[in-house]
């Protein structure tokens, strides 16, 4: 066989091709690696491995195309092969001693797979710890928001939530699974024995010199129990308002309504689109040693210095509307509310507004007017609206495109005739290196503001829609977040199919 005859490729995510019949560990100690190209199979060769190589292909008789691939494209593929072999092991339970002390805590994942064959023995084993640590730390690294560890039928995988999006981070034996969830009650200060109910815990860990809040969620599920783990920021992790990714003139808007001595602010969307980062930069905005400012929240995200906060606490009768009403007697000159669910916190929270506090809140509406409906419909008075309310942000969180691998493309048909566009070009992701391999670095806030005036106090007494009223500020001037999202896809910043997860079509 002519080595000229062996494609090269570079800068490629692989996963395991498994073959019939075809011995993987035999494969993985010959470097022989099979797996898939653009839908195709190939045999990846090592350079410094050749010999090993043929000689196996011989035996094989296998005929798939040869390939080489770049030393970084060649170790994840080859560590994802060790993984299956390792894991293959571990469900074996052999109990067997690591073949070499793990020393770091920023242990890799596919180190600790590699040398931890003890792993079974007990939850409180040092793999177990090890593991559990390096997952924090991994999640970290990759900037994650949460950890999901989900128990299914054979199998158990742990997944980060990275930008908004799940990303698999690995797959393991359902038993390696169970003991993973037990290390994390215990250092949870939760109940390792019940199994049937959920339960919400707490614990910090420390990475690199910095202490992290972990906020912890046990679920029973029909397999087994699932874990959500949340990493809560410090307030260094607070971005200002330039930083949040908002235009120049809503930054404006923002600082001109963060002036007002009283007064509410509502920042609404749906879960997950930032609204809690939002106000928290508009707090640190306003901060200042001469104010005080106390908020109430379910759960504390941001710890921050300069803000008394509140943890909501329903067990011991510490809901939002208690504690709203508890902090009104501590003197403040500005509260925020992390939401407001019931007409009780909505209407002591428009009271606070009309006596001398800046009150900031979120609601979960997906737009600005919605916001103003969803107040009526929980019971508040129109003019209890119209004398208390500043403004209303909607806002969404959008991946911006990695710059180092982002590839042109075509605007469908049908996307170009709905928002009458001539034939433009446009980026789509596609994942390299730098990016993780997602096709996306970052995200930034996009969002809708509309400032309560006379005009929007007279629809209000109207009786006129959400979307009346929208429309009516639209024409007035006011950029909607479809819009908004538009212009970022025509720019180059962000996919077709990001602003449509987003809420292109809203």
């Amino acid at each position: 066989m002519k080595l000229n005859n062996i494609a090269q490729f570079n800068d490629l995510d692989l996963y395991p091709e498994l073959i019939e019949g075809v011995d993987t560990d035999l494969c993985v100690k010959n470097s022989l690696l099979c797996t898939k190209v653009e839908g195709e199979p190939y045999i990846i060769l090592h350079p410094d491995h050749l010999a090993d190589g043929f000689n196996l292909l011989s035996k094989l008789g296998l005929q798939l195309p040869l390939a080489y691939v770049d030393q970084n494209s060649y170790d994840r593929l080859f560590h994802r092969f060790l993984e299956i072999k390792t894991d293959k092991e571990l469900s074996s339970t052999i109990n067997e001693e690591s073949e070499s002390e793990l020393l770091d805590e920023d242990i890799s994942l596919t180190e600790f797979l590699k040398n931890s064959s003890d792993i079974l023995t007990s939850e409180e084993s040092a793999p177990i710890i090890k593991f559990v640590n390096s997952l924090f730390y991994q999640a970290v690294k990759k900037g994650a928001s949460d950890i999901h560890i989900e128990s299914h039928e054979k199998r158990g995988v742990v997944r980060f939530r990275i930008d908004g999006v799940m990303v698999k981070h690995v797959d393991l034996d359902k038993n390696i699974i169970a003991l993973v969830i037990s290390r994390i009650k215990v250092i949870s200060n939760l109940d390792i024995s019940e199994k049937r109910v959920p339960q919400d815990g707490r614990t910090q860990v420390k990475i690199a010199g910095k202490d992290l809040d972990i906020r912890v969620s046990v679920l029973p599920t029909y397999y087994g129990e699932r874990v959500v783990m949340r990493i809560l920021m410090e307030s260094s992790d607070i971005p200002t308002l330039e930083n949040l990714g908002f235009t120049k003139n809503l930054q404006n808007t923002f600082e001109k309504l963060l002036e007002h001595s009283h007064g509410m602010i509502l920042v609404t969307g749906p879960t997950g689109s930032g609204k809690s980062t939002t106000l928290h930069t508009f707090l640190q905005t306003v901060a200042t040693p001469d104010k005080n400012i106390i908020t109430v929240e379910d759960p504390v995200e941001y710890k921050a210095d300069n803000v008394n906060q509140i943890q909501v606490n329903a067990k011991a009768g510490l809901t939002f509307a208690s504690g709203l009403r508890s902090i009104l007697r501590q003197d403040p000159d500005i509260v925020m509310v992390g939401e407001i669910r019931d007409k009780e916190t909505a209407e002591i929270a428009i009271q606070a507004a009309l006596t001398g506090h800046l009150m900031l809140s979120t609601l979960h509406t997906n737009n600005t007017a919605a916001a103003i409906t969803r107040l009526v419909d929980m019971g508040v008075d129109d003019f209890l609206i119209s004398s208390s309310l500043l403004g209303v942000l909607a806002q969404r969180l959008v991946r911006k495109l990695c710059p180092e691998c982002k590839t042109e493309g075509k605007l469908p048909a049908d996307i170009r005739l709905e928002f009458d566009l001539d034939d433009v070009n446009v980026y789509e992701p596609k994942g390299c290196t730098k990016c993780n391999f997602t096709g996306y670095i970052g995200r930034r806030a996009v969002g809708e503001l509309l400032i309560m005036d006379e005009e929007v106090k007279i629809m209000l007494k109207n009786k006129m829609t959400d979307f009346e009223i929208r429309e009516a500020m639209r024409n007035k001037g006011m950029k909607l977040i479809g819009e908004q999202l538009l212009e970022l896809l025509l720019a180059g910043e962000t996919s077709l199919k990001e602003v449509i997860r987003v809420g292109l079509k809203d």
